[in-house]
């Protein structure tokens, strides 16, 4: 595992300011809704909250960087801070799991900008995200989409990610760039089996959803090429 920034042991809360913020400010923002279902006979449900929670951007882009190596196919992944999950520390759980989630194990991801349209949008964030998350140069037009965007968490979500994938084999990695947000410091990058990844994925070793979803379409893709005449 190659580390990509200094180290750090904790996450420390100097403010917690929920019961001051507006819900329509910050990197999320929720919609506090009150709503009603409209029914064909012109009846309509009870009314009801509903809470929206909407990024900065609309959607997502989650990049299967993956090569041949000496142990077969290999898939890049990084380990990054992650607030959210860290914070589960000390509220009951169902299943306890004992661990610290300070840090995540994923595939490279990133917002898609108000530029990035269409197919070719998709294709050059995947290539920009796969420099700076990665440090490894890839042209979009080496970018293979996997297959059609999913939602994460639908009932209170709207992001949807697509999944993209890129061949480095045999191309020299740089030192990531980075965007220079406090959450990338001590981040590493991890070079895995194929079936090594997955098999982390389903042991819990991996709990990125969408890493997992990402490694099963690719080998989706590569036994229906097989298949190919």
């Amino acid at each position: 595992m190659t580390a990509t920034g200094r180290d750090v042991v904790a996450i420390e809360v100097v403010e917690d300011f929920s019961s001051s913020a507006r819900c329509d400010e910050g990197f999320l923002q929720v919609r506090r809704l009150r709503c009603r279902n409209r029914r064909t006979d012109g009846s309509s449900s009870p009314i009801y909250r509903v809470d929206v929670i909407d990024r900065p951007r609309l959607d997502a882009v989650a990049v299967v960087i993956h090569r041949q190596g000496e142990r077969g196919m290999e898939i890049l992944t990084r380990t990054n801070l992650r607030p959210a999950a860290y914070f589960r520390t000390g509220k009951p759980m169902t299943v306890p799991d004992g661990r610290s989630h300070l840090r995540v194990e994923e595939i490279v991801a990133g917002l898609l900008e108000p530029t990035d349209q269409g197919e070719a949008g998709l294709k050059r964030r995947a290539a920009e995200e796969a420099l700076e998350e990665a440090g490894l140069s890839v042209a979009p037009e080496e970018v293979r989409l996997l297959g059609a965007p999913f939602f994460v968490v639908p009932g209170i979500l709207s992001e949807k990610i697509f999944l993209a994938a890129v061949d480095a084999t045999g191309r020299a990695q740089g030192e990531p760039k980075g965007d220079g947000s406090p959450l990338e410091e001590g981040g590493a990058l991890r070079w895995r089996p194929v079936e090594e990844a997955l098999e982390a994925c389903r042991s819990g070793e991996i709990q990125d959803a969408k890493t997992e979803m990402g490694i099963c379409r690719l080998l989706a893709e590569r036994a229906l090429a097989s298949k190919s005449p």
